[in-house]
């Protein structure tokens, strides 16, 4: 890892460091991690607030850099088990555990406990389970359902996040769940709440009968794209899971793609960009690449029911998980979010890790907010950008790399 906080390559690792409790925690960090530049204070508020006993099993779940698990593992926890659904933060957690020497830990990229389970081969028994609040509902149902079966009976689940975020509203679910619950801690809009598991039988409420709280549930959507009807198979806290999202459905009815040409479609969420663009390639390779990996199991289920016997979908930090390899065409809906602040410079990577993967005179068809000034990123990179559509709220952008 770099020392520096400040390197300019989106790619590189950097480190850095917090005192929480008394006690220097190194941890890691780069470009596109959740709070990049800083330190996320929900996390910061959890680490110095919840004490853990020795001997203590600790279930962290969206887990971060793993700060807290760091300050677990040295107040004396048995046993350190981590999951988080982002491949940067778990990336990044897995470096901080590193640096810090943290060594009986299990640390699992997925949502929730599943993996961690399935890795145990026995019932998880945790004596504490902390959860960063992710800021979809659904998803954060499924984190606190998997955290009543995964404590011991008189265990206690705690959950962090600011009132932006709906911090106010998990707590009242977490005191539906497991029982009465008590502020621990709150401080800049921050609030870190805990409750204890006070029954052996899961109440019987109505938010948890939702079905795509399972781990293998899928949400079904029907979908119209280039004007017929498509299935996308969706997870809670996918981009755009309940719905199709106006951009992507935009670029889809622009999207040209030449017969027998391989596309990546990059940040792919459920899929509907490469499924669009193998149907106009003939059926050519189709690789689908997403940071979440809940996106890369939904891209997974919605390829495989469309028949598309030449795709894969991977776990991937933009573009890293194929930058070695070459392809006709890309095409992409990035983001320009990390949580809820613009960061320009995750889709900035999005163009330029296009720009390394095409062939020469491979194109990359891309769509944003009309807004937003791509237009002279591209250029830069392609020498050339051509707008294909001008909408009141949306754009798509080409550019063709130099043959």
């Amino acid at each position: 890892m770099s020392n520096s906080t400040n390197s300019v390559d989106y790619h590189t690792w950097q480190s850095g460091a917090v005192v929480v409790q008394g006690r220097r925690v190194r941890y890691a960090t780069k470009p596109g991690a959740f709070a990049h530049g800083a330190v996320d204070p929900a996390m910061l508020l959890l680490a110095e607030h919840v004490r853990v006993e020795s001997g203590e099993v600790v279930v962290h779940l969206n887990c971060g850099a793993g700060i807290f698990s760091v300050v677990a593992a040295g107040q004396g926890a048995s046993r350190l088990m981590l999951s988080d659904r982002n491949v940067v933060s778990h990336a990044a957690a897995s470096r901080t555990l590193a640096v810090n020497d943290v060594g009986d830990s299990t640390l699992w990229l997925g949502h929730g406990t599943h993996g961690l389970m399935n890795a145990a081969h026995e019932p998880l028994g945790a004596d504490l389970v902390a959860i960063r609040i992710p800021h979809e509902k659904l998803a954060l149902l499924q984190l606190l359902r998997d955290a009543w079966h995964a404590l011991r009976m008189g265990g206690r689940c705690v959950v962090v996040g600011a009132t932006n975020e709906g911090i106010k509203s998990a707590a009242r679910m977490l005191e539906r769940i497991f029982g009465a619950a008590q502020v621990l801690a709150g401080e800049g809009g921050y609030r870190l709440v805990q409750s204890r598991k006070q029954h052996d039988i899961l109440p019987a409420l109505e938010e948890l009968a939702v079905p795509y709280l399972a781990y293998d549930a899928f949400h079904e959507l029907t979908v119209t794209l280039r004007g017929a009807p498509h299935t996308l198979f969706t997870r809670p806290g996918v981009f755009s899971w309940e719905h199709l999202d106006e951009a992507t459905g935009i670029l889809a009815d622009v999207l040209t793609v030449p017969v027998g040409a391989s596309v990546l479609d990059l940040g792919c969420g459920s899929g509907a960009l490469g499924l669009v663009a193998a149907q106009l390639s003939g059926g050519a390779a189709l690789t689908m690449v997403d940071a979440d990996v809940e996106a890369v199991r939904s891209a997974q289920r919605t390829a495989g029911a469309a028949g598309l016997v030449g795709s894969r979908a991977m776990a991937s930090d933009i573009g890293s998980a194929v930058l070695h390899e070459r392809f006709d065409m890309v095409v992409s809906n990035p983001p320009f979010h990390i949580g809820k602040a613009t960061a320009l410079n995750v889709p900035t990577q999005f163009m330029r890790d296009a720009h390394t993967v095409l062939n020469a005179g491979g194109r990359l068809m891309l769509v944003a907010n009309r807004t937003l000034p791509y237009e002279g990123i591209l250029s830069s990179l392609f020498g050339n950008c051509r707008t294909v559509h001008d909408g009141p709220r949306f754009k798509v952008l080409q550019a063709e790399k130099a043959t």
